[in-house]
């Protein structure tokens, strides 16, 4: 059976203790692990009508690239209810999975576990778009303006709730390169971002002639899906990429450190150049293929070998989009430029599909009224501490804490799904002032560095007053 928690006891005009901004896995997983500490009155707002994780992008058969212990609370609390294995409990589907013997589980799988999570768990608002935050300097005080949305997505009501603290989880968004930007708009050939693949598919299994761009993961997988869905002989398939090569992810055991709570610490006490260097340096740790994926499309396309002749395919890495323009309006023209060879051609098609993966949604419109209190580097970038705290003047007494925003301050595990219970615990650890979550001081056989024996995290100090237990607890 599901959870059945009763929600706290809120005064209408009492500021909270926490405010989340954004409800995607990150922020369900601080909303999971905070459930059960009754003196934090939290609640979380997001702008959708209910929790969805990358919809476009569940194609059948595609897994994540974490195992299922990845879930938003178990490495953190494998005794919470929000278990991935309580889901599978309360659909009675513990024995088929266990028989099943998976340790990935499917993307669709994973969407279904976190909208159980999210319609069972309290204190969690859909329909509410986050306008404004503000520090009150008079009542020690955020404050964030946010308007109530209708199921159309129109402006219901206004509000404002006061808190004591705010952590922003709002994601990332699809990226598109500059040259591609103008076809996207093009109303009559279809260019879509391989976010909304699927809402797309149809068309793009009937085109005459498909190109898709971008080799990682995402790209992988919808170049599989086109050409197994495509009639042999007649593919008409292109897969472009910038990358030297359609190259595996690194998932060796140890190359897995690097997602790590010790990797984390140690690349945040770099300096802020070595780390901007370290992150160009290290895309086949996060942006390569799953190898699975990679045999699967060498599969079909040897098994359209079989009778004769090759499948209608290009494949080829190492080429990057110099412009793009339409053609008459029903196809598009690609100049590209092959960077080994130094050499240009063209590339005529009816479709194209760009898998150029996601960039951190940009904080600087949300976090408007608190830029007089943000601390930048040398980039202009929010410094952010090793407690995933914004780096604020002194004179803010409340803590704003950031999910998945801080590749610059924490590295390549930013955005993955491993370390989110780790780093969630760690945002509550430092509310509370106390650790309701004990974390292990180690977690990698690599010692990243010189010293051996890098010490614990210390326990962070309280960034709000004392919080009132409250009555009824959770």
């Amino acid at each position: 059976m599901s959870p059945t928690p009763h929600p706290p006891h809120h005064e209408p005009d009492a500021p909270r203790d926490l405010v989340g901004i954004g409800i995607g896995p990150f922020n369900l997983s601080l909303a999971a692990l905070a459930h059960p500490l009754a003196e934090l009155d939290t609640v979380f707002y997001e702008q959708r009508p209910a929790f969805d994780w990358h919809p476009g992008l569940l194609i059948e058969g595609a897994t994540i690239q974490v195992p299922f212990l990845a879930d938003l609370v178990t490495l953190a609390d494998p005794a919470s209810p929000w278990t991935f294995l309580n889901y599978l409990k309360a659909r009675e589907r513990l024995f088929p999975f266990y028989f099943a013997e998976r340790f990935h589980i499917q993307r669709a799988e994973y969407d279904a576990y976190c909208r159980w999570v999210s319609e069972n768990l309290p204190g969690l608002h859909f329909g509410h778009q986050v306008d404004a935050v503000r520090w009150n300097p008079e009542r020690d005080l955020f404050e964030v303006d946010f308007t109530q949305l209708d199921a159309d997505g129109e402006a219901e009501a206004l509000g404002r709730t006061h808190t004591r603290n705010i952590v922003l989880g709002i994601g990332s968004e699809p990226y598109v390169p500059n040259p591609l930007r103008p076809l996207v708009d093009a109303p009559t050939v279809p260019v879509i971002h391989a976010a909304d693949y699927l809402d797309h598919r149809d068309t793009f299994l009937t085109a005459d002639h498909v190109t898709v761009i971008g080799s990682g993961q995402s790209g992988a997988e919808i170049f599989l899906d086109l050409l197994r869905n495509r009639p042999a002989g007649r593919e008409k398939l292109h897969w472009l990429g910038r990358t030297e090569a359609f190259a595996p992810m690194e998932y060796s055991k140890l190359g897995l450190e690097h997602f790590t709570p010790d990797y984390t610490r140690y690349f945040h006490a770099l300096t802020e150049g070595v780390r901007d260097h370290l992150v160009t340096t290290q895309w086949q740790l996060h942006k390569g293929i799953d190898a699975a994926t990679i045999a699967a499309i060498h599969d079909e396309l040897y098994r359209r070998t079989q009778h004769g002749g090759w499948p209608d395919a290009v494949l080829t890495p190492g080429v990057r989009v110099r412009t793009a323009g339409r053609i008459a309006t029903t196809k598009v023209e690609l100049h590209l430029e092959h960077i080994q060879q130094n050499s240009r051609s063209r590339l005529t098609t009816d479709a194209v599909v760009l898998a150029t993966g996601y960039r951190e949604r940009p904080l600087d419109r949300i976090l408007a009224g608190l830029d007089p209190y943000l601390r930048r580097d040398s980039r202009d970038r929010p410094r952010v501490d090793d407690h995933f705290r914004l780096v604020l003047d002194p004179s803010v007494t409340g803590a704003a804490h950031v999910q998945n925003a801080e590749r610059h301050t924490h590295g390549i595990g930013t955005p993955d799904l491993g370390l989110a219970a780790w780093r969630s615990a760690t945002i509550l650890n430092s509310l509370t002032g106390k650790e309701p979550y004990p974390l292990p001081t180690r977690t990698a056989f690599t010692t990243f560095g010189l010293d051996p024996h890098p010490p614990r995290v210390p326990q962070a100090r309280k960034a709000t007053p004392a919080l009132t237990p409250l009555t009824d607890g959770r």
